[in-house]
């Protein structure tokens, strides 16, 4: 199964829930989730309509990192070496219980973990990725890590950590690299092509759209289910462009 969607609701929800089956919420990553909220959006949505969130950001980024300037809500600064970098601590558990029980509340298939350039790959960011997915490895969802920085240079190592653990699998934008481990679920993040990591401002073409189909399909056949989530400016035209080329392959 093929599912094609954006990165947040990039027109009104009404409109999306006709355009998509599924959605990436953002608004988790950026403050604790709002069970109420998230109930009410898994009460409106169409009953085929598949939800993936990202993580709240507490449990990955330090509280230095400008993502918190977008934060309505800010732990306290004295608790700095407490929060980010998948620290095996008792504030990044308690976030994570919370990402959990939002995860339930939506039944949402994925959790996004996206971690910073800055958490790149060392010994010690090795340790807390290992430890802290030892700790919340579960069957009620997949867990997607998004590592960036120096382990795109260290995959081996992703490959490593991602094989000891059923359900945590390997995202990756299929542009600059394919998933160090095939499972189950492949989840791909479209960022934009260009010489960084992330180019928003990029519109796919035709061709590349069908590059993609082409990845997809040889990677269904080792996945039953792939997730193409669109994340750039253009996310609402080019995922609605890439679900026709589906249709017509």
């Amino acid at each position: 199964m093929i599912y094609v969607g954006c990165c947040g609701f990039c027109m009104a929800r009404e409109r999306y829930y006709l355009a998509f089956d599924v959605v990436e919420l953002q608004d988790t990553f950026y403050n604790p989730p709002e069970l109420d909220k998230l109930k009410k959006l898994a009460e409106e949505a169409p009953p085929d309509f598949v939800f993936a969130m990202k993580a709240w950001q507490a449990i990955t980024h330090p509280l230095d990192s400008p993502t918190w300037k977008k934060a309505k809500v800010v732990p306290d600064k004295r608790l700095a070496d407490r929060y980010g970098f998948l620290r095996p601590t008792k504030e990044v558990f308690e976030a994570w219980e919370s990402v959990v029980e939002a995860a339930k509340t939506l039944e949402a298939e994925v959790v996004v973990i996206q971690t910073p350039p800055s958490f790149g790959y060392s010994e010690e960011h090795y340790r807390n990725a290992v430890e802290f997915f030892s700790a919340t490895n579960t069957s009620n969802f997949v867990i997607g890590w998004e590592p960036r920085g120096t382990w795109l240079q260290n995959l081996e190592k992703v490959a490593d950590i991602v094989s000891r653990f059923k359900n945590v699998i390997h995202i990756v934008d299929p542009f600059k690299t394919l998933p160090t481990v095939c499972k189950e679920v492949t989840y791909f993040r479209l960022h934009g092509i260009g010489k960084g990591e992330v180019n928003y401002r990029y519109k796919y073409t035709d061709e590349d759209l069908q590059k993609l189909l082409d990845i997809v399909k040889k990677i269904l056949s080792k996945s039953n289910n792939v997730y193409a989530m669109f994340n750039n400016v253009y996310m609402a035209q080019d995922a609605q462009r890439f679900r026709e080329l589906i249709k017509k392959a």
